[in-house]
This record gives structure tokens, C-alpha cells and sequence, in this order.
């Protein structure tokens, strides 16, 4: 049986100043929303949050960044953040951007135990200056290193007593590996269930990568709003 917090303040409050924590989803699809507002009321600082973009200017982790709670962000892009491309222009934040499929799998390997892997992507460009580049079967690769954290928040749709995790649809993006990758993870489900409820072949996180759980209903906002456009028939 996992531990479980019944509420978002205490469950946050291991993080300390300084922490590297990684926090799943993407954009605002299946990110844990009341552990980052948790996090904003802490007021925890000097924070190494690895992501894969860093919410947007009123809600997620751009709360987090808003109040100047976050020194270092590794993400994939700055996204639609105008408070994030402020403080990148400002020179207020420590920023590295890293190829999204990159990031990905430097996170997967972080959970998996692997300390470094080579890949193509950025070979070539200013990403690969002064980096380690090898040539295999005639092909140039970039050395890359695993990322781990402290902690890990992730968002799941449902979990059981045990800690095994499933998610809904999309927001499998980075959660899974995100909750591999972290020396504690913190899941945020939406309903708890019995042991032997969710099918073996259904589970997307086996327990063993899950220290805490917490129940919490997302209010799920929409990143970007767009209307379909009428035809206008001639």
C-alpha cells in the first residue's frame, strides 16, 4: 500500500529550496495542477524544473515562474509563455532548450539507469559545440546524459492502493517516463481504486516507480481556443 496525502500542502512540503523536480504532461494536457499550485503557495525557490515547456502565463508551471519561484528551466521550447520569452530575453532565468525527442529520452533513460546514450539530433548545429560527437557505421551521433530529479509530479487518471498508475489518452506524454526518473515520485490521480481494479495489461506505471499518491479533480483548462471557421458557399 502507498502512502497517501489528503492534502496538496503537505504533500509538497519535502520539496526544498534548491530542488531539481520534473513535472509531467504537455502544455496543459495531463499536468498535476494542484501539486505545482501547492508549490506556488510553499513558496519554495531556486527550483530546477525539468519539463517539457513550462505551462502558460496563468496557470501550471507558469504560476511557478511567475513567482519567481523557478532558477533553472530544461525544457523543449519556450511555447506560448510571454512571462517565460521575457524572463529567457531578461536574462532572469537559466534556460536549456533540448530537442523535444531528446528530452524525452534523456528523462527515459534517467529511469531506466542508463547515464548516457548518443543520438543524431543536434548534430551539426550550436547544440552539439564543444559536446562529445562519435561516428558509427559511417554516421555522426551526439553524446547525451540522463536526467533525473529530486521529485517527480505527475498526473494520472487513475491509480490503486498499490501505486500503479493509468493514464487517459494524451496525457500519457511524458508522465511515464517522468514518474521512472524521479528519486520520489508524487501522483496526482483523479480516482482511487482497489487493488486488481485496474487490468495488469492496462497499467501504464508499475508501482514500484510511485512513493506517494493524492487524489485531486483537474479543472482542465484549453492551452489555445480556436473556432472553426464557417464555409461561405458562393
Amino acid at each position: 500500500m502507498k502512502h497517501m496525502f489528503y492534502s496538496f500542502k503537505e504533500a509538497v512540503q519535502g520539496i526544498h529550496n534548491g530542488a531539481t523536480i520534473m513535472v509531467g504532461g504537455f502544455g496543459l494536457c495531463g499536468i498535476p495542477e494542484n501539486l505545482i499550485g501547492a508549490l506556488v503557495e510553499s513558496g519554495v525557490k531556486d527550483l530546477t524544473v525539468i519539463s517539457n515547456n513550462c505551462g502558460v502565463d496563468e496557470w501550471g508551471l507558469g504560476l511557478l515562474l511567475k513567482n519567481k519561484q523557478i532558477k533553472k528551466m530544461i525544457a523543449s521550447y519556450v511555447g506560448e509563455n510571454k512571462e517565460f520569452e521575457r524572463q529567457v530575453l531578461a536574462q532572469e532565468i537559466e534556460v536549456e532548450l533540448i530537442p523535444q525527442g531528446t528530452l524525452a529520452e534523456r528523462i527515459r533513460a534517467g529511469g531506466a539507469g542508463i547515464p548516457a546514450f548518443y543520438t543524431p539530433a543536434g548534430v551539426g548545429t550550436p547544440i552539439a559545440e564543444g559536446r562529445e560527437v562519435r561516428t558509427f557505421n559511417g554516421k555522426d551521433y551526439l553524446l547525451e546524459t540522463a536526467l533525473q530529479a529530486d521529485f517527480s509530479l505527475i498526473r494520472a487518471w487513475r491509480g490503486d492502493r498499490m501505486g500503479n498508475l493509468q493514464y487517459n489518452k494524451t496525457a500519457q506524454n511524458f508522465n511515464p517516463m517522468i514518474a521512472a526518473a524521479g528519486k520520489v515520485t508524487i501522483a496526482e490521480i483523479e480516482e482511487l481504486t482497489e487493488i486488481g481494479e485496474i487490468e495488469p495489461h492496462h497499467i501504464h506505471t508499475p508501482s514500484i516507480y510511485v512513493q506517494h499518491l493524492i487524489i485531486g479533480q483537474q479543472e482542465k483548462r484549453i492551452e489555445r481556443r480556436t473556432i472553426r471557421k464557417e464555409e461561405i458557399s458562393s
